[in-house]
């Protein structure tokens, strides 16, 4: 009975640990926001691995709906040029200057908040951005729904 119960905690744990992007093969992301519940849900080669908190367009800003294949460019350490140098850590563009970033308005993911990009948290953030590495940023599916 007591190896059944380490078996069961061992597992429990392993599933419910961080993945390190460079111990996968990763081969497909794809990140899914629900602008109506605050969250992306990533898929890794087609399994369900992460829902993390977002934060969508604000009143009076949008965050186009549609399916994006494929990021257009990565950036580490970006800053906003259009909104006073905003930091943008992690940041992933998938359809213009929309992209997905770290933010350190931590506090306010989960509900609208951002001028149209989605905004993660940093640690959040550079998961996503390790797994698009990996993968290939023309591996990268990002899908924003209503």
């Amino acid at each position: 009975m007591q190896f059944l119960l380490r078996a069961l905690f061992c597992t429990l744990l392993l599933w419910s640990a961080p993945i390190d992007a460079n111990a996968l093969d990763v081969r497909k992301i794809e990140a899914r926001v629900d602008k109506s519940s605050q969250t992306m849900t990533v898929h890794v080669n087609g399994w369900k691995k992460y829902t993390w908190p977002v934060s969508t367009a604000r009143q009076g800003k949008i965050t186009p709906s549609g399916t994006y294949e494929g990021a257009q460019w990565l950036s580490l350490n970006h800053k906003s040029s259009l909104y006073n140098n905003a930091p943008m850590p992690y940041s992933i563009f998938y359809d213009g200057h929309y992209a997905i970033h770290g933010t350190d308005q931590i506090s306010r993911l989960g509900r609208p908040a951002s001028a149209g990009c989605v905004r993660l948290h940093p640690d959040n953030a550079k998961i996503l951005f390790a797994l698009t590495r990996k993968a290939g940023k023309e591996n990268l599916t990002v899908i924003v729904r209503d």
